[in-house]
């Protein structure tokens, strides 16, 4: 099973499962935690959620998930920007502590940049794994600029992984962002890697997962399962999509097959603004 080091020296499953967009209905609530029991058993076990889901919805839901489960997980979860002052983090972590009904969070991030300064935020955190409440810390949508301010400020030396937008048709953080993680040794946590099933509609892409005899979220996962340091959280919504999803650590892209995708799905030729969703 693939895992990828944090700069701590600690493995993580390079495979996960996100949770945007669950925990909000009670008609599903049953599906989506078996869903996420099943991917624990198949070793997916980085589970990605945030405050903002669901105004905590998601967070109790992975709670009822992961019960009697906890040291299996390796649990991520975000703070909000107009949270993140240094009194705010803290509050906020203390809510998606008492959400996900554990007294630790593995990987505890900024979601994106908003009006407060990287000092306070920094403070928070520092003080957060100090006091055992989160054992890292990183960032979330953070632009190469943004990076570099936030690694200059106290205690951003310390990043454990950047979680980004990252799949097959969105790849302009290979560019400039991605290379200036990779000589730093942080990793890249890709969220919405099938692009929500829009890559799907791509005929050619569709073409070339049936003649590798593989499905199309499959080709996808793979081709970001191939790089180095880059963990992948795709959001499940059946047990039988797990499975799927799960199946795709076996597969190994031949130089033929990713010269194809790279036809399809040109690399960036230029410097673009930060792509999120």
């Amino acid at each position: 099973m693939k895992t990828v080091t944090l700069p701590s020296g600690d493995r993580v499953a390079a495979l996960g499962q996100g949770t945007w967009n669950i925990g909000d209905s009670r008609a599903t609530r049953a599906a989506e935690i078996a869903t996420l029991q099943r991917g624990i058993d198949l070793g997916l076990t980085l589970i990605d959620t945030a405050e903002m889901y669901g105004s905590g919805c998601s967070e109790q839901l992975v709670a009822e998930a992961i019960a009697g489960r906890r040291d299996d997980v390796f649990l991520v979860s975000k703070v909000l920007p107009n949270n993140a002052s240094r009194r705010g983090t803290v509050a906020a972590c203390e809510r998606s502590l008492k959400n996900l009904n554990t007294d630790r969070i593995d990987l505890y991030l900024l979601h994106w940049r908003g009006g407060a300064p990287f000092a306070e935020t920094l403070d928070a955190l520092t003080s957060l794994q100090r006091s055992g409440k989160i054992r890292h810390y990183g960032v979330s949508n953070l632009d190469l600029s943004e990076m570099q301010e936030w690694w200059k400020t106290p205690g951003g030396e310390s990043t454990a992984t950047n979680q980004l937008l990252y799949n097959l048709s969105r790849r302009s953080i290979e560019w400039d962002l991605l290379p200036w993680l990779r000589e730093r040794h942080v990793p890249v946590m890709a969220y919405s890697p099938l692009e929500q099933a829009r890559l799907f509609r791509n005929a050619k892409f569709a073409e070339l997962a049936k003649a590798s005899g593989i499905t199309p979220a499959q080709l996808a996962l793979a081709w970001l399962l191939a790089k180095d340091g880059v963990m992948v959280i795709p959001k499940c919504s059946s047990t039988a999509r797990v499975e799927e999803n799960a199946a795709a650590r076996d597969i190994q892209l031949t130089a033929a097959q990713l010269a194809e995708l790279d036809r399809i799905f040109p690399p960036p030729k230029e410097s673009r603004a930060l792509e999120m969703l």
